[in-house]
């Protein structure tokens, strides 16, 4: 692996020079007369001294031993990286050591490599077109990561994610190290039960497939193995389950029980099919390097009036609730319309790591093959929820009341919200939850533990807690009774009828029954108003825009954009109103309209939750003030809201009051509202989208930052944004954004 990185450093010509050691010098000087590296060194405290950049290429439990003399030694400065098949162990070593140079670590791991090994085996090619896994510490330094993500750029690599060095072992203890361990069983059973020459006369291409890499080198792989044991060892157990599972379906000759069995691992095997061409893997990729690697940025400009006729992407809460229904329901499920973002991904990944066959979306078409609620499988892994907050609230509740344990972690946005909400009254309910401090994510649900329906009055008002619970309920025995002082989204309530069932309701009261079974449908997702809400208000501030917005979903317990914007006098006009399943659906038109400053009702603000950054760009723009009030709730979203919005407004130049619960904000009628400058979305994206509106209305260019995160909920935005009038382009150069 490390003759190979350096044949390659130096067949492409990216740095002045490559050297090398090993303590063992014949190994140098084999590297030196085969041309992988340009000069030998003959003792490590020589090559750190000389060299920019450090490659650890030694066996994984040497690392520790080679990290502690880097400590000892004057590394300070120096960029650190390594080829190793495991992380947790090596950033332990590094973190124990306390002269090694944390700022400068970036731990990676190439999917790549050969049977063979050593000098003599080197491959220059060996890293074209494979993809890299980076597992950075928080101590690390982003030059350090740049540095590190240009270099396997540059040798070849065709993707470079991130993950955690804890998340990295656990995925690579089932996709690679646990199949090295089969092959190795194999080979050894074959050798108790068929001779040499039967084997070869006798097997066939599955056998080749399987065996292939029990040809590795032994004493590499035993350092992984031991390295990586506790990952191991919960592969080894999982797959043990599942063989378990084909022997008693084989050993009962239990037709019924194999094809169930064979046609799962045959669906799951086809969406592993070509990753490069899958929707899924680049959603994937496209969240990991956007929110770690690659950073991209908005540059927007001031613009004239928009026009068009547009469609924005499907409704996000429905396409959650879709594929989660459509997984507890017992048939297929055909969904149109599904919001095809990193988010939704999120979900569609969990859900299929549960064992649910959904086939690739394919322009908003999905099918899901529901199981049943008591139908779900234990997941191999954590259940990665992304940045998908929603997402991850309703599972805990479906996975509360499973037969098997489960964890659901997210990305680093993710992490800092807080999951209390639905964990204690899941707790009520019988659940066995267990949270990072301060109620964070990962959580650990234990399986086993069957739920009691209670009633519960809701703190504050949250589809989401709501949802969590109304699931819950449903697997649960008895009624469950949630009270809602204020209503919420009503997506789930309205879903579930078309699931077959009907949650009763009395007045702020809703009730679900026990053990609820559910029948698969036809879901039919509208455009997504919290996504139609930025154009009606660019649209809106825009002098002389007219803008007409298709298909977008008006479920009376989302127009609370509509009503504030109203009431501050925008011209919004829904027409072509109609029916699309069970949510109501019009075009709306919006004409460009001077704006009054108001104080908003606290009874719109659960209903506008997500559409309020958007609306405090209006009220910028609104003559008189607008006083916000009620919104504490955006403090635990992806970002603090409140705090995101007062501090870019006021890098703008707009007078604003920061509150505990809200914002007042002095709006300015002008035709400049906004100067021109820097604004930081603190990767939430509706941050983003909501400054990029501003920009219609400011004297000179915004540079908005770190806004991969629009993906999240509305991929394409930028050129939708661009066909109506917007002046508006992206960046992954921090440089380019003064």
């Amino acid at each position: 692996m490390g003759a190979s990185l350096a044949a390659a450093a130096r067949a492409r010509n990216i740095c002045r020079e490559v050297t090398g050691w090993d303590a063992d010098q014949a190994v140098v000087s084999q590297a030196l007369a085969l041309g992988h590296i340009d000069r030998g060194i003959d003792s490590l405290s020589a090559g750190v001294q000389q060299a920019d950049v450090l490659v650890l290429a030694v066996p994984v439990l040497a690392l520790a031993d080679i990290i502690d003399q880097l400590g000892t030694l004057d590394s300070a400065g120096k960029i650190i990286t390594d080829l190793g098949s495991c992380k947790e162990i090596l950033e332990a070593a590094a973190r124990q050591d306390g002269g090694f140079p944390l700022a400068g670590f970036v731990p990676g791991h190439p999917l790549a490599g050969s049977e063979k090994s050593g000098c003599t085996a080197a491959s220059a090619a060996l890293y074209e077109g494979c993809r890299v896994i980076l597992s950075p510490l928080p101590e690390t330094a982003p030059p350090a990561r740049a540095l590190v993500l240009s270099l396997w750029e540059k040798l070849g690599a065709v993707q470079v994610l991130e993950m955690p060095a804890v998340n990295h072992d656990q995925v690579l203890a089932f996709t690679s190290h646990l199949p090295h361990v089969l092959a190795f069983c194999m080979m050894l059973a074959l050798d108790k039960d068929a001779t040499p020459d039967e084997v070869w006369c006798c097997g066939a291409g599955a056998l080749d497939d399987l065996t292939r890499v029990a040809a590795s080198s032994p004493v590499m792989w035993h350092d992984i193995l031991v390295s990586n044991r506790e990952a191991v060892l919960a592969a080894v157990d999982s797959f043990s389950r599942e063989f378990d599972f084909f022997r008693r379906a084989i050993a009962a000759g239990d037709s019924q029980a194999l094809l169930r069995l064979m046609g799962r691992a045959s669906d799951l095997r086809r969406h592993l099919s070509k990753p490069s061409d899958s929707k899924t893997f680049n959603q994937c990729v496209s969240r990991t390097r956007g929110t770690h690697s690659t950073m991209v940025h908005y540059k927007a400009s001031p613009a004239g009036a928009l026009a068009g006729k547009i469609r924005v992407p499907g409704d996000k809460s429905i396409s959650h609730r879709a594929l989660i229904l459509g997984a507890l329901a017992e048939g297929e499920s055909c969904i149109d319309g599904l919001l095809e973002s990193e988010d939704v991904y999120s979900t569609l990944h969990a859900l299929r790591n549960l064992g649910v066959s959904i086939t690739e979306p394919d322009q908003g078409s999905v099918k899901v093959d529901g199981l049943g609620a008591g139908g779900l499988k234990p997941p191999c892994a954590p259940l990665d929820m992304g940045n998908a907050g929603t997402a991850m609230r309703l599972l805990i509740g479906v996975l509360a009341a499973q037969g098997f344990d489960a964890t659901l972690t997210g990305d680093a946005s993710l992490s800092s919200r807080p999951m209390g909400r639905v964990v204690d009254p899941l707790r009520q309910m019988g659940a066995h939850i267990e949270t990072a401090a301060r109620d964070l994510p990962p959580v650990r649900i234990q399986g086993g533990h069957s739920l009691q329906g209670i009633d519960y009055t809701l703190p504050i008002p949250s589809a989401q807690v709501k949802s969590c619970l109304l699931l819950a309920g449903l697997q649960a025995r008895g009624r469950t009774r949630i009270m809602e002082p204020v209503r919420s989204r009503n997506h789930t309530e309205l879903m579930l009828a078309s699931f077959g069932y009907n949650p009763e309701r009395a007045d702020s009261v809703l009730e679900v029954g026990e053990h609820v079974r559910l029948k698969a449908t036809r879901i039919s997702i509208p455009s997504d108003l919290s996504s139609a809400a930025f154009f009606l208000v660019a649209a809106t501030i825009a002098p002389g825009s007219e803008l007409v917005i298709e298909g977008v979903g008006v479920n009376p317990s989302r127009t609370g954009v509509l009503d504030i914007l109203q009431l501050m006098g925008a011209d919004i006009v829904l027409e072509n109103t109609r029916q699309m399943g069970c949510e109501p659906v019009a075009d709306l038109r919006v004409r460009a309209t001077r704006l009054k400053g108001i104080k908003i009702p606290e009874r719109l603000v659960p209903l506008a939750i997500d559409e309020l950054p958007v609306l405090c760009i209006a009220a910028a723009c609104a003559e008189g003030e607008t006083v916000l009030t009620g919104a504490a709730e955006l403090r635990v979203k992806e970002s603090d809201r409140l705090d995101a919005m007062g501090s870019g407004l006021r890098m703008l130049g707009v007078s604003v009051e920061m509150r505990q619960d809200g914002l007042r904000i002095q709006g300015e009628p002008g035709r400049h509202v906004f100067s021109g400058g820097t604004v930081d979305s603190r990767g939430d994206h509706r941050i983003a989208m909501a400054f990029a509106v501003a920009s219609l209305r400011a004297r000179d260019r915004l540079r908005i930052l770190n806004c991969a995160c629009v993906a999240t909920s509305f991929p394409g935005f930028v050129e939708l944004a661009c066909s109506t009038g917007f002046d508006l382009d992206t960046t992954d150069d921090s440089n380019d954004c003064e």
